[in-house]
């Protein structure tokens, strides 16, 4: 029998895929599902993702079909038609993406056959199925790629010398996905890359059109993007390479040279980039050398998220600030063969640390594990408690990090208790913002 999922952190395929078009200027989604489904998806990206609005043509504005019972028993492409023409009439957009709920997955109605009635149109029309059942908030991110790579970015058989797309970091999921995709940004700039980050400050759908013009593709997950480069590979010949998402001096390090040897950059480049950095980064770091050592901030840990996150946050401050991570539970709906991928990501830690590991998809299930590994202090008269420990994960936790006494950090899907615009985590620069955020926790009542 399925595990059921107790408050999902991610929303369905057709969740991701609107959140994906929210990060492209002027491309309007087209919704052919039932009615509801837009509106309530946009609560949950919302207000998960940091509070990330609407947009130009998102939230309560999104076109849709509304299809109702009579749609349903006598089928919805007459319906999905009229929706799409009186769009295609009234919005002004540069793009138009067609996306499918369930209900019209589920009786039969031909997309394709009724988008390709508006091949006509001077502005592509592009039909992406999305029903739920195809996957999570991630599935629709590659979906929506996968759609515009095929029909939409142009093909260009001279690549142009160290040119990147950023893959991997899927908008409004990774609730800091912009100011993490500009951090990545400057710094493979100092390499003397030209990136393309699709979906970040400054890109718009002239980037996505040229995107074929790379020389690699770069995902910076283990997991997540793969697909999208793989059809890059096929459609566009341009190969990749995954990396973790980078956090600190550590992670970044190590990016910066897989990035350059993946390129043949002269690593005499790499390396002035990485001392350039690091001197601004540990000038910035040694500020709280004494603060730490004077009322002793080290703390046990708990991190809690999607795959992205957790391998690069435990080993963050596992190895350079010095902490005991003694649980990672990763989130995310993982396939049995991306699991060891990800678990290598938790070896060999420079602190020689090994937390335990758990993939689970349940909010209720972390205390579970962590009554694993410490068993709760029934009366004894010696008892080594849990603490002091910080708890990193969602607003899913909250409950949990009330229950131990636990200060939380949200960081991972869904963030209902902040407000994000540019923060990053990622790089050097992020992770000294992921540093601020920890330790003001532990000072905020001094």
């Amino acid at each position: 029998m399925s595990k059921f999922i107790d408050r999902p952190r991610y929303t369905c395929a057709l969740g991701g895929a609107l959140a994906t078009l929210r990060a492209i200027p002027r491309a309007i989604p087209i919704i052919h599902a039932s009615a509801g489904c837009g509106h309530n998806l946009h609560n949950a990206i919302n207000a998960g993702a940091g509070y990330l609005g609407g947009g130009y043509c998102g939230g309560l504005s999104l076109p849709s079909s509304n299809v109702v019972e009579r749609d349903i028993v006598f089928g919805g492409e007459a319906r999905l038609r009229e929706q799409i023409a009186s769009t295609l009439e009234i919005v002004d957009g540069d793009i138009y993406l067609v996306l499918t709920g369930c209900m019209v997955e589920m009786i039969g109605d031909d997309l394709d056959a009724v988008v390709s009635e508006f091949l006509d149109y001077d502005k592509p029309v592009l039909p992406v199925h999305t029903p739920s059942f195809r996957g999570s908030s991630y599935t629709g991110y590659e979906l929506v790629l996968s759609a515009l790579i095929h029909k939409f970015v142009r093909k260009q058989r001279q690549k142009t010398p160290l040119s990147v797309n950023i893959l991997g970091i899927v908008p409004a999921q990774d609730v800091f996905w912009q100011g993490n995709l500009k951090e990545i940004k400057r710094l493979l700039e100092k390499l003397g890359l030209k990136v393309n980050t699709l979906f970040g400050e400054g890109e718009d759908l002239e980037s996505i059109r040229n995107s074929g013009a790379a020389s690699l593709n770069i995902v910076v997950s283990d997991i997540h993007g793969i697909q999208a480069a793989r059809k890059y590979e096929e459609i566009h010949d341009i190969p990749y390479i995954t990396t973790g998402l980078p956090i600190g001096a550590v992670g970044t390090e190590a990016f910066l040279r897989q990035v350059a040897q993946a390129l043949s950059i002269d690593p005499a480049v790499t390396e002035r980039v990485i001392a350039e950095e690091k001197a601004v980064y540990y000038n910035y770091l040694e500020r709280l050398a004494d603060l730490y050592n004077d009322i002793d901030l080290q703390r046990y840990a708990v991190v809690v998220g999607d795959a992205n996150y957790v391998p690069a946050v435990t080993r963050f401050i596992s190895d350079e600030l010095g902490w005991v991570p003694e649980l990672a539970v990763i989130t995310d709906l993982v396939d049995d063969n991306d699991k060891p991928v990800l678990l290598k990501r938790f070896e060999n830690f420079e602190s020689g640390l090994h937390p335990v590991v758990k993939f689970d998809t349940d909010a209720s299930s972390v205390k579970k594990y962590l009554t694993e590994i410490w068993p709760a202090n029934h009366n004894d008269k010696y008892f080594d408690s849990f603490g002091p420990t910080v708890l990193i994960g969602s607003v899913y936790e909250r409950d949990l990090a009330q229950q131990y006494g636990f200060p939380l950090l949200t960081v991972s899907f869904p963030v209902t208790n902040r407000i994000v615009l540019n923060h990053a985590y990622a790089g050097f620069n992020g992770a000294l913002s992921l540093t601020e955020d920890l330790f003001g926790l532990l000072v905020a009542a001094r």
